[in-house]
């Protein structure tokens, strides 16, 4: 990876932000997927357009988008797309979505972006650099004690009845008071940024993940499946984030707790 490639994948999250502004809070087309998730207008045009200048400048990179699937490639790079992660709170006219746009080398994330492009901030992170907010460094907090701890999780929706009895003995540890539902990857990138302690989610795809893995790791945190072990392609999609990675073995324990 080069410092072009940095250059390169903030072109593309512009891109992308060009396509999804013209539908937020306005009329546009959207229909369920196989899986009952939603998708939109805007969510087909900012992938499509990311694809684009891909395809073009970058032929022999692998691609794997939601929207659109995967293209092989020849290079050992994949580009991984999630152009609106958040589409039901991009359709309630939330601006908490975030367009995430991540470079693998051989299977591991290595550059990661989160673009919020209605606030205007974009969150970069690159394996063995810092991790930046529209161009300024970030950290994750330090947090003492799991007590203290500030939990946040999309949705208990996301969670089936034996990932649920984990996450509720892991929430029982920390302060109810601080536990936040809803965000996507926009918790991450509050993480990177020090005002979130913890994120735990389970059944994430590659999508959902590997533009966070940089972000939050080059902030200082990091993040691991829910065994401790590093995410990669192959990873299941139970995900833990966290600021101070201090705090791993406590979660660890307090999801291990589960019935």
């Amino acid at each position: 990876m080069t410092p072009s490639d940095i250059i390169f994948a903030n072109r593309l999250a512009d891109a992308a932000g060009d396509a999804i502004r013209p539908f937020f809070r306005s009329d546009f087309a959207h229909e369920a997927k196989g899986d009952a998730s939603p998708v939109t207008e805007a969510d087909r045009a900012a992938e499509a357009a990311i694809r684009a200048i891909i395809d073009t400048e970058f032929p022999n990179d692998a691609i794997i988008g939601e929207e659109f699937g995967e293209k092989s490639g020849s290079s050992g790079r994949t580009w991984v797309l999630d152009p609106i992660d958040g589409t039901v709170s991009f359709m309630a006219g939330r601006p908490t979505f975030g367009t995430l746009i991540a470079l693998l080398q051989d299977g591991w994330p290595v550059l990661g972006v989160i673009d919020q492009c209605i606030s205007g901030e974009r969150w970069v992170g690159v394996s063995g650099k810092g991790t930046t907010l529209n161009g300024l460094p970030v950290k994750t907090r330090i947090c003492g004690e799991l007590k203290d701890a500030t939990l946040a999780s999309t949705g208990p929706q996301y969670f089936d009845n034996h990932s649920a009895e984990h996450f509720m003995a892991l929430a029982g540890k920390t302060s109810h008071k601080h536990m936040m539902w809803g965000g996507d990857c926009y918790n991450y990138a509050l993480l990177a940024s020090g005002h979130i302690d913890i994120v735990v989610e389970s059944g994430l795809k590659l999508h959902d993940i590997a533009a966070l893995v940089p972000i939050v790791e080059g902030a200082g945190g990091m993040m691991c499946d829910w065994k401790g072990e590093p995410l990669h392609a192959a990873s299941q999609g139970d995900v833990i984030a966290l600021g101070d990675p201090a705090r791993l073995d406590d979660v660890l324990e307090a999801l291990a707790c589960g019935h």
